[in-house]
């Protein structure tokens, strides 16, 4: 059935380059896309945040490239990524470029591929589920909520200099947005929180990180913006994280339906009162 579903797919063709989203982490959100790609795929470069079940439903004689990018730590450097792709597509290798999450949402997927264009390398994007959504969603923590929000934010918590992006209105996003979702934001998350309580949002705001979303190894730590920087110090938590402001975080109590399976007890819906006060 699955090959039957997956014949009718373009394929992967000799010179040509696809990045792919390899969505958070859990192999089964995988796209039919992503999983014909990787069975297609004479070369993968790959990032870091790349699921190592992901990377077993590859060809067993695939070649695996590592491209990972991780803060403070040694790395390959963009261009040379992006180069690499080029070549390896010009030596006639069937080549998937997979990333973490989806490769247009602060992934580079956008430079890499100008890159390709640059040097007349045919290329397909295939999309994968961003872990700003998804990883959410495996903590029980909706992005939008018609009884809560009407607008979402996304945002990186750093620049290419590795630090808070002077680019970013905090007091625009602070005072507009009633939902905002953070990456790569945990390491800044004491001036990153300061930012936001200087625009006016309350230090009681629910936060929630987000470490290793939707795989075996993912945690979640429930806080308030002003108590956000020394609860990360103290529980010991360490990126990937994905970080969510806004009142949201206070439907995980009956949205955890990973918890559930484990057997937590969830919790009436907090806003039900209220909500019920409105449309009354």
């Amino acid at each position: 059935m699955i090959e039957a579903a997956l014949s009718h797919l373009p394929t992967l063709e000799p010179g040509s380059v696809w990045l792919v989203g390899a969505g958070p982490g859990e192999p089964g959100l995988l796209t039919l896309l992503a999983v014909k790609g990787l069975l297609e795929a004479d070369v993968i470069v790959h990032d870091a945040l790349v699921d190592a079940e992901c990377l077993k439903l590859a060809r067993t004689d695939a070649l695996f490239e590592y491209a990972g990018k991780r803060g403070g730590k040694p790395s390959a450097k963009q261009r040379d990524i992006s180069l690499r792709l080029v070549e390896l597509a010009r030596s006639g290798k069937r080549v998937l470029r997979l990333k973490g999450g989806d490769p247009f949402v602060f992934g580079r997927g956008g430079e890499e591929a100008l890159m390709l264009v640059e040097h007349n390398v045919p290329f397909r994007i295939v999309p994968g589920i961003t872990a700003g959504i998804g990883g959410l969603a495996y903590a029980g923590i909706p992005v939008t909520h018609r009884d809560i929000n009407h607008a979402v934010t996304f945002l990186t918590g750093h620049d290419s200099s590795g630090i808070v992006p002077d680019a970013v209105n905090w007091e625009a996003i602070g005072r507009g947005s009633p939902v905002i979702v953070m990456y790569m934001a945990m390491k800044h998350i004491a001036q990153i929180s300061a930012n936001l309580i200087a625009a006016g949002r309350s230090p009681t705001e629910p936060v929630a990180f987000v470490c290793n979303a939707t795989t075996m190894s993912q945690q979640v730590l429930e806080t308030t913006l002003g108590e956000a920087p020394s609860a990360v110090e103290a529980s010991g938590l360490e990126p990937p994280a994905i970080v969510v402001v806004g009142e949201v975080v206070r439907l995980r109590a009956s949205l955890d339906w990973l918890g559930a399976l484990a057997g937590r007890r969830l919790q009436p819906d907090p806003f039900r009162d209220s909500n019920s006060k409105e449309t009354a």
